[in-house]
This record gives structure tokens, sequence and C-alpha cells, in this order.
């Protein structure tokens, strides 16, 4: 028998605790499948590899939405209720202005993302009638929430959305005031659809928790927000990149086998390594590989690639541990000029589609999700008077 001596709790009386959730299926679902081992991803019955060769972030949307891939018209028609939904109303630009220029991208994020319910005529109402429409309207704002607060916080002008373009053009025209190049709107477009669904994480399972509860659609993509926040689950790339500038300061000439070394030496962790589902070179990955090796050839930024695959190729052969979607992400966006504090808030713009759509998979086949927590404190206790406490 094993007994914690402090508390007097008999381990063996009571299930296993399953930490973190691991190994518990708690939904089924139709959004996305992941084989770690093999390194498989899929979205809606299309493997990665397949999506990102020949999807636009929009088809991805309507296949997370709707679990088949749109035709002509059906594709048309999202694009112009997407491009339709882009403007954002007064108070929430009201808020963009006045907030804090120091304030974390993220948190602003969040609350104008909350705020986008006041304004919503159906007040995100509970209707399965409007979750189509209210997904639609939030991912169509997300993209000028954040190129808003970016301009804002640099004290430029912001830019109102396009009328015309997809979400990674119109996206990248509001965040830089030019219209992007087909290079460029091809890497974000790409980047959006890589991080579009990834299994139940802790934000699609915190958006499922709270649509389980039967509130607003904006709620849980808020909540979504916050967990997504978390440096556990989104920002790794952020702290990729801030590695690479720490390189970048050392010089163009600077080791970063010994940098990578150095730091494994003193038990430090190294972003954009493992991941809690793939044991092996994580598919979206390699996508970004590729496209971070041509944009650094074509930006000037061939030593930021070099020092990746240093790191990579150091990790393999120190820990034997591949990288994660996120450490070639950072490189990629910081050579299409997107500042490392923005990295999370481009994953919210993607996974945006996913949660939504898990919103919807939820409500459908609606159960509140009530887990049990295992008591192990003391139990009926003697009142002390607080004189004598």
């Amino acid at each position: 028998m094993s007994k914690d001596l402090h508390t007097g709790f008999d381990e063996t009386q009571y299930p296993h605790i399953n930490q973190g959730l691991a190994g518990i299926v708690a939904f089924s679902t139709t959004k996305s499948f992941i084989d770690g081992a093999v390194g498989e991803l899929i979205y809606a019955g299309y493997n990665i590899d397949t999506l990102a060769e020949n999807a636009t972030f929009e088809e991805v949307c309507f296949l997370l939405w709707n679990d088949r891939l749109p035709n002509a018209e059906e594709l048309e028609s999202l694009n112009k209720s997407l491009i339709s939904e882009r403007e954002l109303p007064s108070p929430v630009i009201d808020y963009i202005k006045s907030t804090d220029k120091s304030a974390e991208p993220m948190a602003v994020l969040r609350t104008a993302v909350s705020m986008l319910a006041d304004t919503d005529p159906t007040k995100g109402k509970f209707d399965e009638a409007l979750f189509m429409d209210q997904a639609i309207s939030i991912t169509a704002k997300i993209p000028t929430i954040i190129a808003a607060f970016d301009r804002s916080r640099k004290g430029k002008d912001i830019v109102a959305p396009l009328s015309s373009g997809s979400t990674a053009f119109n996206f990248l025209y509001m965040l830089n005031g030019e219209e992007p190049g087909t290079q460029a709107e091809k890497t974000m477009d790409l980047c959006l659809i890589l991080h579009a669904e990834h299994g139940m994480n802790a934000s699609t399972f915190t958006a499922r928790t709270v649509c389980a509860t039967m509130s607003d659609i904006y709620s849980s993509v808020t909540a979504a927000i916050g967990a997504l926040k978390g440096p556990l689950h989104g920002g790794a790339n952020t702290a990729v990149m801030n590695t690479l500038l720490e390189l970048e300061a050392e010089g163009k000439d600077a080791d970063a086998v010994a940098f990578t070394k150095a730091k494994l030496a003193k038990k430090e962790k190294i972003m954009g390594f493992g991941h809690r589902v793939y044991k092996t070179f994580d598919p979206r990955g390699r996508h970004l590989q590729k496209m971070s090796e041509a944009l650094s050839k074509e930006t000037g930024h061939e030593e930021l690639y070099k020092w990746s695959m240093d790191m990579l190729n150091t990790m393999k052969s120190e820990k034997n541990i591949d990288p994660n979607v996120d450490f070639f992400s950072a490189s990629v966006y910081y050579s299409i000029g997107i500042q490392p504090d923005l990295y999370t808030c481009i994953f919210t713009m993607s996974r945006i589609s996913g949660w939504t759509g898990h919103f919807m998979e939820q409500a459908a086949n609606n159960r509140l999700i009530r887990p049990r927590a295992l008591y192990v404190g003391e139990k009926n206790l003697p009142w002390t008077p607080v004189e004598e406490r």
C-alpha cells in the first residue's frame, strides 16, 4: 500500500490520475487527425501536404467548417463574406488607439475579440443557425485587429482593410501600408494553412469547454486566445526568433553549434524542439523549412537559415529531438517583416478557423464537460476559534 504521510491519502484505493489529461479521449471529431509516430496530419480527410501544396486559407476555413472542400461558387461566396466583414466596429478601433502602446499584442487581441460581441446584432446568441456567420465575422476581423494595433503602437495611421484580395494579402497590406508581392502573399497564406487546426490542444479544448456551457462563440474564442497566450502553448516561435536574434547580436560569424551546446550544458530549454504528440519531424515544419531557406536568400537573411540548420542538427545529434512547427515559422515571419511579438497573434489569425469549427462541432452534439477531480486533502477538521489559531 502506498500512502501519503501528510494527508493519509491511499493512492491504491483510487483510479490512476492522467496528469494533463494525457491519453484521455474526451471527444470524437472530424476536424483533424494526428499520427505522431509517422508525422502525419490530416484536416477533415486531407493530408496537410496536399493542402499546403494546393489549397488557399479560405478553402481550409470552409473545409474545417463544413467537412468538405467548397466548389467554385461556394468559395467565391465565402471570399465575399470574409471581405465584407473585415472592418472593425468604432469602439474596437477606439480601444486599439487608446490602449497602452507597450501592451502585449495577445492581451490586446483577447480584449478586442471579446468586445466584438457588443456590436453583434445577435449579441452572440447560442443558435446553430448563426454560428457560421459569427465564425466568418470573427475570422475576418482578427487580422484587422492585429494590423491596426501594430500600426497604432508605432504611431502610424491605421490602414483600412481592402474590399478585395485574400486574407493573407489584405493582412500584409494593412500591416505594412503597401500591397505585398506574390511570394509574400503565398508565404503568409501557407503559414495560415499550416497553423489552422491541430487536434485537441489546450486552446481547442478550452474553446470546446466554453461552448459546452452554451456560452457564446465570442466567449469561446476569447478563452481560447487566453489559453494560446500561455508560453507552453503559443509563443514558442517568438522564443525561437529571440534565440536567433541572440546569435545575430554576436555577428554573422556566430557559432550556432557552440551556442546550442552551451545552452544544453546549462540545462536551458531550446524552444522550437520536441512536441507533445509528434515523435518525428513535424510535417508542417518541412514546408516551413523549405520556405525559410528560399526567403533567407531573397531577403538577405541567409545566416538565419544557416543558424537554424546548425541548431537543428545539433539538437538531433545531442538529444535526438526534431523541430516542431514553431522552429522554422520564426525565421519565415521575420523574413517577411513581422515582428516577433506578433507571432502568436498570427497563430490566432490562423487557428480561429479550427476553433470555430470545433465550436460548431461541439454545439451540434453537446454535453457539458465536467471531469472529476480527486480530493486529497483533509476531511472534517475541528473548528478552531480565530483567537486560538
